[in-house]
């Protein structure tokens, strides 16, 4: 221990901090062990709710079952392809079969770690509903603690086996690239479990909404919909199993660029490599004491208490990182860099909720314009998300600008200014990420309670109970709009991370093999009047609505299918329509079309976003990937926030109109609001927040192939 500029000095390594980060990733995971534990002891007696909750079990952990079948296949062509190919080819001259063999070894970790934290988060979620909803009747405390505790169970697993994993890779592996394949594992995954997912819970809850709220007039969760246990299966396998592996994909992405800038800057046992172990391992443990704090009042506000949680997880985080500076004299810009993105996060959160809570102008005035039709419901609320991307956007290019200005002085003693400004980026990134535990727990309570409104209404629990789950299921859409909002903007402060490990990685391969001297740089910048930049630019602006199209069409046509089988029971099973006792529909034939539907349609969009990289890298090389994850980015970012939040807009609209304003109930209004969220749905939950899950994949295939695309390119 030393003294040095007023800060006391303890000298730690890189193995000593990566043993504190799987320390507390075990925290973290007994932590989640115990708040399931507390969830499944919640008293639960109602026999129907038990019923209801069984079949919502059952197919939320049959489809994930066929959905991993199905990606479990992919995995392993992709493995056999990743031992042949990286991080050299077979073939080459300078080949090791040993660092081969580890980035496959990654990369399937990577996969199975993000298939287990969607399990994870099935298993708690289909509990967590029937307990939430049973504790209801005791009013919202009991109810919002149970939905809560449930999410935070996903919130603690999903961070602490991506924290696990990346400490795990690199203290075996000692390399910075295997990480990359371990985050590729995490991605690739995570964009096929979200696109399957979304496309499952979408077809459901328009199928649904259509025939029972706009043709029957029957109310959201009414048994005898078809279509209703489908929509609630969906919940689960949507915006819990993929949100999870989502946000777990970009926590493990962000850490994964910043140990690569911090590796090429200082090696693997440089202050910065040990700097992202001690920020990450902090914020988790950030995320724990939020968690651990977050209460209710009797009758209070959920919105409130999600948001309070949320802001003393971030207070927390700004202090035990300040700490961790002093203590072992970390540089202050890069402190100051992560602040700037834990700040940045936070700003676009209260934005997001701005525009899509139901107490705020923009959603009430598209409830108003519902009175005058459903054209003027998808106007108003198409309008106000493109508004609600300025404050976002501005807020990860002041973010990035501010990192980079921050972080690049560090290295003029160097003439390493744009790698330090870069890495200042990346930990930026890591910032805004830094709380995600508490992040995921708010998100994954959002679904718990939507379930458990939807199990009260069908177990008769009556309109006091079922006001209550009302008000715990705003809160929860309010939030996950914040998330989505939220995971958004950290992927794209991750990407421009990746684009800066991209570029790193292209130096260093063409340093090896001979293309560039030593200390030069074969990529400092893209220059998009250069032919080759301009036309991967293009392509690569054009990739996110290629794919956010091919999502939506997957649910319109799902959709379609399922309309016609719940039309086929109303109008064959006898006394159906009328609620006859007795009588049930066959909800597993709709839970099958949906199921069968998302597997056949979540392959094929995600295959065009990867081979559309491949050939622009083989066709321009590595200077036309620069563009085209340039014009990914951009234009992936605008068309997320848009949808996202227009779908947030639009949902909460309906359920403002629906608390009994604008008409309330069975009005023009109420009619206009259903067709908004019904076209919102796939905008919020199936194409927006799988887009920036796809603008990380790509990243990270150009990374990965960065030594091929530079041997290997016509142009």
């Amino acid at each position: 221990m030393s003294c040095k500029g007023g800060s006391i000095m303890v000298n730690i390594t890189t193995q000593m901090v990566q043993v504190f980060a799987i320390f507390v990733a075990f925290l973290a995971l007994g932590f989640a062990a115990w708040l399931y534990a507390w969830v499944k002891s919640q008293p639960s007696s109602n026999a129907r709710i038990a019923e209801i909750g069984e079949y919502i079990r059952r197919g939320a952990n049959t489809f994930l079952k066929r959905e991993y079948l199905v990606l479990a296949r992919f995995t392993a062509v992709a493995a056999v392809l990743i031992f042949v190919l990286l991080p050299h080819p077979l073939w080459a001259e300078n080949a090791d079969i040993t660092k081969n063999i580890w980035m496959t070894v990654s990369y399937i970790f990577g996969t199975v770690l993000s298939a287990l934290a969607g399990k994870i988060g099935i298993q708690i979620a289909t509990i967590a509903n029937i307990k939430s909803a049973e504790a209801a009747q005791k009013g919202i405390k009991p109810s919002f603690m149970t939905g809560f505790r449930g999410g935070a169970v996903m919130g603690m697993a999903v961070v602490g086996t991506s924290l696990l994993g990346i400490a795990v890779v690199l203290m075996l592996v000692g390399d910075a690239t295997s990480v990359l394949g371990f985050s590729f594992g995490a991605s690739s995954l995570a964009l096929f479990a979200k696109a399957g997912g979304g496309i499952f819970t979408k077809t459901a809850d328009i199928s649904a909404d259509l025939v029972g709220k706009v043709e029957l007039g029957i109310p959201e969760d009414d048994p005898r919909n078809p279509a209703v246990i489908a929509d609630n299966v969906g919940d689960n396998v949507g915006d819990v199993a993929g949100m999870g592996a989502d946000l777990f994909d970009s926590n493990v992405a962000s850490m994964a660029a910043a140990l690569v800038m911090a590796t090429a800057l200082g090696g693997i046992a440089g202050k910065n490599v040990i700097m992202v172990f001690a920020y990450a391992a902090v914020g988790l443990l950030s995320s724990i004491i939020g968690v651990a704090t977050a209460r209710i009042g009797k009758n209070g506000d959920p919105s409130k208490a999600l948001n309070s949680s949320t802001y003393v997880t971030t207070a927390v985080y700004a202090v035990l990182t300040a700490l961790a500076t002093f203590l072992f004299g970390f540089e202050w810009r890069i402190w100051g860099a992560t602040a700037v993105g834990l700040i940045v996060g936070t700003v676009i959160g209260i934005t997001s909720d701005y525009f899509t809570n139901d107490n705020k102008p923009p959603v009430q005035e598209v409830a108003k314009a519902s009175k005058s039709g459903p054209a003027f419901t998808i106007l108003s609320g198409f309008s106000y998300g493109l508004l609600s991307c300025l404050p976002a956007l501005i807020g990860i290019a002041l973010s990035a600008l501010l990192a980079f200005k921050i972080c690049s002085p560090l290295g003029v003693a160097t003439g390493q200014e744009a790698e330090y400004g870069m890495f200042g980026i990346s930990m930026s990134a890591l910032g805004m990420l830094s709380i995600v535990g508490m992040i995921i727990s708010n998100d994954a309570y959002g679904p718990i309670v939507d379930n458990a409104r939807g199990l009260a209404e069908m177990g008769g629990f009556g309109e006091k109970v079922i006001a209550i789950t009302d008000e715990l299921d705003s809160a929860g859409n309010t939030v996950k709009a914040v998330t989505k909002g939220f995971s958004i903007s950290a992927a794209g402060l991750t990407v421009i991370s990746l684009l800066g490990a991209f570029m790193s990685e292209v130096n260093t391969a063409a340093r090896e093999l001979g293309i560039i001297a030593a200390g030069e740089s074969f990529i400092k910048n893209f220059d998009i009047m250069d032919p080759t930049v301009f036309f991967g630019l293009i392509i690569g602006v054009a990739i996110p609505a290629i794919f956010s199209a091919m999502l939506m069409l997957g649910v319109d046509k799902n959709a379609q299918r399922m309309v016609a089988e719940i039309h086929r029971q109303f109008d064959t099973i006898p006394g159906l329509k009328e609620g006859k006792e007795g009588v049930k529909p066959d909800y597993d034939k709709c839970i099958d079309i949906a199921t069968s539907g998302a597997l056949k349609e979540l392959i094929p969009a995600g295959l065009v976003a990867i081979l559309a990289t491949i050939a622009v890298g083989f066709i321009g090389g590595a200077r036309a990937i620069g563009g085209y994850l340039t014009g990914n980015i951009a234009s992936g970012l605008l068309l997320a926030l848009l949808m996202s939040n227009s779908g947030g807009t639009w949902d909460n609209a309906k359920k403002y109109v629906e608390a009994g304003n604008c008409g309330g109930k069975g009005s023009t209004a109420h009619k206009s609001a259903v067709v908004g969220d019904t076209v919102g749905d796939p905008f919020k939950d199936t194409a927006g927040p799988s887009i920036n899950t796809q603008i990380t994949v790509v990243s990270l295939v150009s990374s990965l192939l960065a030594v091929i695309f530079l041997q290997l390119s016509i142009f």
